[in-house]
Formats: C-alpha cells, sequence, structure tokens
C-alpha cells in the first residue's frame, strides 16, 4: 500500500487549495481513506474520510462546509478541496488508508479505525 500526497502550499486566508492523494497498491473498495493534519503544537486530528465502495463521507465539525472529500473514477485519486482557507488551517496534512471496506454512514469516529498506511504529509500554510 503506498500513498503519496500533492498540492500542498502557501495560500492566503480566504483562499483555496486541492490536495491529493495518490493511492497504489491495493484494492480501492475494500479500503477507506482519511485525510489527517497537524498543526504547530496540536495533535493529530482526523479531518475528512472516504470509503470509496460506497461513496460516504466524514467531515470534522472545523471543515465541514468549507472542505470537499472526493475521489476520481478510478478511485485511485482522492483529492480534499479546501476553500475559505484559515490560519487555523496550517498544518502538515497527510492521508491515511484502513484496510476495511465500511461506511461513513455510521462511522461517528473515524480516530479509532486502525489506520495502517500513511503518506509522508504535504505542508498547507495559511497567511492572514
Amino acid at each position: 500500500v503506498q500513498l503519496v500526497e500533492s498540492g500542498g502550499g502557501l495560500v492566503q486566508a480566504g483562499g483555496s487549495l486541492r490536495l491529493s492523494c495518490q493511492t497504489s497498491g491495493f484494492t480501492s473498495d475494500d479500503y477507506a481513506i482519511g485525510w489527517f493534519r497537524q498543526g504547530p503544537g496540536k495533535e493529530r486530528e482526523v479531518i475528512s474520510c472516504i470509503a470509496p465502495n460506497d461513496g460516504s463521507t466524514y467531515y470534522a465539525v472545523s471543515v465541514k462546509g468549507r472542505f470537499t472529500i472526493s475521489t476520481n473514477s478510478a478511485k485511485k485519486m482522492v483529492y480534499l478541496q479546501m476553500n475559505s482557507l484559515k490560519p487555523e488551517d496550517t498544518a502538515v496534512y497527510y492521508c491515511a488508508a484502513v484496510n476495511h471496506r465500511l461506511t461513513f454512514h455510521l462511522i461517528t469516529t473515524p480516530d479509532e479505525l486502525p489506520w495502517t498506511s500513511w503518506g509522508q504529509g504535504t505542508q498547507v500554510t495559511v497567511s492572514s
């Protein structure tokens, strides 16, 4: 299982970025993908997840309405569209995979899932 993030950078508050997570080495429908972030001096938090087998999604309260998670038609790329960015969104963003066919219609605490595969992270910096 391999995950490679890209798309981070420096953006002004109110701006947008789209992060990409290229996945390989597994059958997409048998995994769920999550986006996590860790800001300076903060704990890592899960911000959005998607289950490719049914398209169900999860969003943390802090990003709901501003961020959108999606996959491409082949389900090998997972995107995180981030709009209305705030300085507090500054963090290293990671994508991760969990080897379970599940649905986020039923899961409300994705941080408790066994996320076993991680990308290297991409830095997002939002200036005020």
